[in-house]
């Protein structure tokens, strides 16, 4: 029992069909800043605005601590009575405050909508560039880490905008700033403050490896609760028969513990060095208070000129700070941007030629030759050798075969998933890789075992959001494959709004729509992936007629589970191993009393025994 949940465990980690998990290509390492500066360049004017307003909102709280600085030396420390300058001064203070919040204001709402603009158009880009890829990368590469590419790294972009980027302008120009006006008070001053940059430095580089290494430790082991977490729900039901309820309870106890432990730590460490840098920051203080106090008694230096420099050291010390505790989501940022990129790097093995043929569809007749092809998945591990088939304009050919023949491999080969390693594929005598992909998927048209719906309307689905498609066109279409009367029942009809994948609606009412498809997309070539495989004799009976009205004069190629399915085709094809072994009408292969008659023979058998537990 134990052994076989961690088989199950180690399948869900390597894949249904196990081994080891395939190898993802490393990316090339580049610079994140040069990456994201390349984007940058249509937003070159609205940098230049948030770096102005950058500037005039710093200069505005930086002079606002000079200002009471004048107030106290030159007003009330030198005794002056005259309250009109005093009152001159406090407006001057309000609208520098009233300037630093509005610039402050448009520095941020400017560098959000610059930032949020390059990370929609990467995420657009990531998504066109996935949707692109060939499916031998799909094969290989798991869902899972893809939504984390879409979803978790442009979300690290986001934060970088959100908070590095605001960071590193605001308070380095910030630190730059304060030193400039220190020096400009008291340059004396202004050395012994400087003395303490190096202890700023040490406390920093020395807690940056440590934070770093807390905030790795704390995300690996989040990763691997949520990757456990996911592994039992997807197989709970294995859980629930074998009561393994406990056990995985305290599995789960354990990573769970392993995650506070973690958590505890990081925040532990971020304490720390924040008290650290606020110490630092107080013994500066009274350092500076100490050294000033002595140099004000000395009348060295006016009493506002310490004030303002304590009033800067403190500043001194919050961009610091917070330049300091950015520096995981820099990190964050660094990584997605290069994971990214690495996607973005790949390129698909299947790609149109530089100028490929263009042909007319409406003169394409459906003749479709495989001229001794040889194909597989892996280098040196064929499915197919050699295999010849020819198939002729309107002919309705029926494929069947055990698991793992090849039947899938040839559709997918004839729509262009995959490439042939030796021969070719053939439409009317032209080779489908001198073909556009787009115009090839229009020309063959695919109706899988589970048709997949959107989430959208029913009209929407069945024209695939193309608005070039009348809503007539659809009802028409709907009309001819039966699925009219169907619709018409739903509360809103051909508005009805699908959820995703149209778990509202029957196997078979999906497989209606999906046969809506062909007949408004029209394709000269039609092929049915198993598509009676799940459904009951009465909805077989609805579909088998809607497969008969969508043949009609097109090249039609059916992969049948079930026999009936293709028993009025007229050539029907016995696939065994990647080789065709027999081929003939139904009667004739019954005729032969070879590998068809003995599939045939099985799902007889299958259908008698499923009526005779029916009538049980």
């Amino acid at each position: 029992m134990r052994q076989a949940i961690n088989n199950w465990q180690m399948d869900l980690k390597t894949g249904a069909g196990g081994g080891k998990p395939p190898k993802q290509p490393k990316p090339q390492y580049r610079s994140a800043f040069r990456i994201l500066g390349s984007y940058a360049g249509e937003h070159r004017g609205t940098f230049f605005l948030v770096a102005v307003c950058t500037v005039i909102a710093i200069a505005a709280e930086l002079l606002q601590p000079y200002l009471v600085k004048v107030a106290i030396d030159d007003h009330l420390m030198a005794g002056k009575k005259d309250f009109g300058s005093l009152l001159i001064i406090c407006g001057i203070y309000l609208a520098l405050s009233l300037a630093g919040f509005v610039f402050t204001y448009l520095q941020n709402n400017l560098l959000q909508y610059a930032g949020q603009s390059i990370v929609a158009k990467i995420r657009k880009q990531l998504f066109e560039h996935i949707t692109k890829l060939s499916m031998s990368y799909f094969d290989k590469t798991s869902n899972g880490s893809l939504i984390t590419h879409v979803s978790s790294d442009t979300e690290a972009l986001n934060q970088f905008f959100n908070q590095v980027l605001l960071t590193l302008l605001r308070d380095g120009l910030m630190l730059v700033f304060i030193l400039v006006m220190m020096f400009q008070l008291d340059a004396t001053l202004g050395v012994y403050c400087l003395a303490i940059l190096p202890l700023i430095a040490f406390i920093a580089v020395a807690f940056r490896s440590f934070v770093r290494n807390t905030y790795q430790m704390a995300r690996t082991r989040l990763s691997r609760l949520v990757a456990f977490v996911a592994e039992n729900l997807s197989g709970m039901n294995l859980i629930q028969v074998f009561q393994q309820q406990k056990a995985q309870a305290e599995q789960f106890k354990e990573r769970n513990d392993a995650y506070f432990k973690a958590n505890v730590r990081e925040i532990r460490s971020m304490v720390l060095f924040n008290k650290s840098f606020d110490l630092l920051s107080n013994l500066t203080i009274a350092y500076v208070t100490w050294i000033g106090g002595k140099a004000v008694l000395g009348h060295t230096i006016e009493f506002g000129v310490l004030y303002a420099f304590i009033t800067y050291i403190r500043q001194f010390f919050q961009p610091v700070n917070a330049i300091t505790q950015q520096w995981n989501t820099l990190q964050s940022a660094t990584v997605a941007v290069n994971r990214i990129w690495g996607l973005l790097d790949i390129q698909p093995d299947i790609e149109d030629r530089p100028q490929p043929l263009r042909i007319n569809r409406e003169t394409v007749q459906g003749g479709i030759d495989f001229n001794r092809i040889t194909f597989g998945y892996e280098s040196g591990s064929p499915v197919m050798r050699g295999l010849d088939l020819h198939i002729v304009p309107g002919e309705m050919v029926g494929i069947v075969g055990t698991t793992g023949a090849g039947k899938s491999s040839l559709i997918s080969l004839l729509c262009r998933f995959y490439d042939v390693q030796e021969g070719s594929i053939q439409i009317d005598g032209i080779d489908i890789r001198t073909l556009p992909q787009e115009e090839l998927h229009r020309i063959v048209g695919l109706v899988q075992q589970e048709p997949y719906l959107f989430a959208g309307s029913i009209i929407d689905n069945v024209r695939m959001f193309d608005e070039s498609i009348s809503r007539e066109e659809v009802i028409r279409a709907c009309e001819f494959v039966g699925a009219d009367p169907l619709v018409r029942l739903m509360k809103d009809g051909y508005d009805t709004r699908l959820s995703e994948r149209g778990s509202g609606l029957s196997a078979g009412e999906r497989q209606l729509l999906s046969f809506a498809r062909i007949i408004v997309f029209q394709p000269r070539i039609l092929i049915l992936d198993e598509a009676t495989a799940n459904l009951d004799s009465q909805t077989e009976q609805l579909i088998q007629q809607a497969l008969q009205a969508v043949s009609q004069g097109r090249t039609t190629i059916v992969i049948a589970h079930r026999l009936s399915t293709i028993m009025q085709a007229d050539r029907i094809l016995v696939m065994r191993q990647g080789a065709i072994v027999e081929t003939g009408t139904h009667s004739q292969l019954l005729a032969k009393q070879g590998y068809y008659e003995q599939l045939y023979r099985h799902s007889q058998g299958e259908l008698d025994n499923r009526e005779a537990r029916a009538s049980l």
